[in-house]
């Protein structure tokens, strides 16, 4: 009934990177139906005071004529390990409520927390979250996501991030990588480039 979401973060009381999730809902609109969407977020969402605490997750879920939203407390997710997994035409431009594409591939994760998917030799995302890599200078984040993340969005114009072309075998290039999507944005806690399993 909502082939479409966004998934947005409230942070004590406050509605966050609000400006990218209605740019991304928009493009999604017009691509999908071939018309300006007609759902303006900060009009219709009511956040209820009561949830005013710690970290929400918001989940926007909506088709053509109509919307729904729903909220739960945030659960992180303890996410260490990648495992390589290979598919050449998985395409999850847009972010659905579908998600057996992704879900096929977390089979294959093995012992690792998650999944690091590569389209045609070139890094794209985990299983939920955009991937950035530091070199020692810089933090660089691939230009073949999956899903362009508002939170990606955000760094990439405040300049904290940069995006490039990164193929798999070029990985050994990196020390470290965080993890970032609409909830997360972790960049105190970086982890070892080792932790991608299957490294060459």
């Amino acid at each position: 009934m909502y082939p479409l979401v966004e998934s947005i973060r409230i942070e004590n009381g406050i509605v966050r990177n609000l400006n990218y999730h209605q740019g991304r809902l928009e493009r999604t609109f017009l691509h999908v139906y071939g018309e300006l969407a007609p759902f303006k977020l900060d009009e219709l969402i009511k956040f209820p005071k009561d949830l005013n605490v710690d970290k929400i997750k918001l989940r926007f879920l909506y088709n053509k004529t109509s919307f729904r939203y729903e909220t739960e407390k945030y659960k992180p997710k303890n996410i260490k390990t990648l495992q390589i997994v290979k598919d050449n035409t998985i395409d999850y431009s847009c972010k659905k409520t579908n998600r057996r594409s992704i879900d096929r591939l977390m089979r294959y994760k093995g012992e690792c927390d998650d999944i690091l998917i590569i389209k045609n030799d070139f890094i794209t995302d985990t299983s939920s979250a955009n991937i950035v890599f530091f070199d020692g200078k810089e933090w660089l984040t691939p230009d073949t996501p999956l899903l362009m993340g508002t939170c990606r969005a955000r760094l990439i114009d405040q300049g904290i991030i940069r995006e490039v072309s990164i193929k798999i075998d070029q990985l050994s290039n990196f020390q470290s990588f965080c993890l970032i999507n609409a909830m997360v944005e972790e960049f105190e806690s970086p982890l070892p480039i080792v932790n991608i399993k299957d490294l060459r």
